[in-house]
């Protein structure tokens, strides 16, 4: 079983946004991260850690302006916590290992898909194709991976 952690080096490598919303709970703007629109199979996982955190199978197109998934793929890795921020009351969604921010989860998902929507920026996220995924110790996963 791989061990993941807050990794100070891939921390040291984050771009200004990439910083600003994983270390500093921000949010990108809607509609600019560089996954929103990916279709590719293959996962993704904390940019900190690389914790496995959803899987192209439940990446769904919601209209909301970041991508947006049913379900995490190791809901262990996923911790949810009330957000009180900007005279709201939400659920943020962290990587448990990395404690990187990672987005929101709403009641207001596919009803046939459990009801849920992970709202996560790309700026918390690094993808792995699918034929990338073995090599890079994901091999586990493949299965869960659909050929979109």
């Amino acid at each position: 079983m791989t061990k993941y952690h807050r990794s100070p080096d891939a921390i040291a490598a984050l771009s200004p946004e990439e910083f600003w919303v994983t270390q500093e709970n921000g949010t990108e703007r809607p509609g600019t991260g560089k996954y929103l629109g990916n279709k590719e199979p293959g996962i993704y996982v904390d940019i900190v850690s690389g914790e496995p955190l959803f899987a192209s199978a439940a990446k769904y197109e919601s209209g909301c302006g970041w991508p947006s998934f049913v379900k995490p793929i190791e809901p262990e890795n996923v911790v949810e916590l009330t957000d009180t921020s900007h005279g709201m009351v939400r659920v943020e969604v962290r990587s448990k290992h990395g404690d990187s921010h990672l987005g929101h989860v709403f009641p207001d998902g596919p009803r046939d898909r459990g009801g849920l929507r992970y709202c996560i920026n790309s700026a918390s996220l690094r993808f792995i194709h699918r034929d990338d995924m073995e090599a890079e110790g994901y091999g586990a996963y493949i299965e869960q991976v659909e050929d979109i």
